[in-house]
């Protein structure tokens, strides 16, 4: 199965603009991006990225400017127009993602199989209804179910904790170096990030230079 893996390459990661440079935010997504590129191999399916502008990552790039819902949706239209069964899109800041938790969002049975993301996201999808399209606005999750039931598909959705897990806000970097098995938890501690706890809570500090 083609996996589509959207990546934002101008100024990703907004929201963790008090925590990390314009720059490392860049290098910290391209490196996140890297993990999951090598958990959809491991999981014997082939990826390409679904890139805003042209970017260096060990996999084929689609560049496409345009908003999410429409860069996504133009390649599912092209995949299946070209003969796809199915297509995958999962995306760049899943840092917690392994090749078994893919294997389950890729083998699970279902017309559209969903995995939602926390606050209502859709963090990764599996596509085999030819008329099927992405709504990345909002809740997308419960547009995706909506969107499911327009066309009559079968929806199948996938719990999992490390597909749950995207890397947005600040407090999410806790959860890459407490459970993170790749690039990016390493990234996170050359960077000087380290846990801490008060009242019972696992925080993130950074090391001052």
């Amino acid at each position: 199965m083609d996996v589509l893996v959207p990546l934002a390459v101008d100024e990703p990661k907004t929201r963790l603009a008090g925590t990390l440079a314009s720059s490392e935010r860049a290098d910290f997504a391209r490196t996140m991006c890297a993990d999951v590129l090598d958990a959809i191999r491991e999981s014997r399916h082939s990826p390409e990225v679904l890139a805003t502008a042209a970017v260096d990552v060990d996999a084929p790039v689609r560049i496409d400017a345009r908003p999410l819902t429409e860069a996504v949706n133009a390649a599912l239209a092209e995949a299946f127009s070209d003969g796809a069964d199915a297509v995958g899109v999962v995306m760049a800041d899943l840092a917690l993602a392994t090749p078994a938790a893919l294997d389950r969002l890729f083998e699970a049975d279902g017309d559209v199989v969903l995995a939602p993301g926390r606050g209502g996201g859709t963090n990764a999808i599996v596509v085999r209804h030819p008329e099927f399209r992405t709504d990345y606005h909002g809740a997308s999750i419960r547009d995706h179910r909506a969107a499911a039931r327009a066309v009559d598909a079968d929806v199948t959705e996938i719990d999992s904790v490390r597909l749950a897990t995207d890397v947005d806000e600040p407090e999410d970097l806790v959860e890459v170096l407490l459970h993170g098995e790749g690039r990016a938890r390493e990234w996170l501690v050359e960077a000087g990030f380290e846990i801490t706890t008060a009242d019972g809570r696992a925080t993130v500090t950074r090391a001052q230079e």
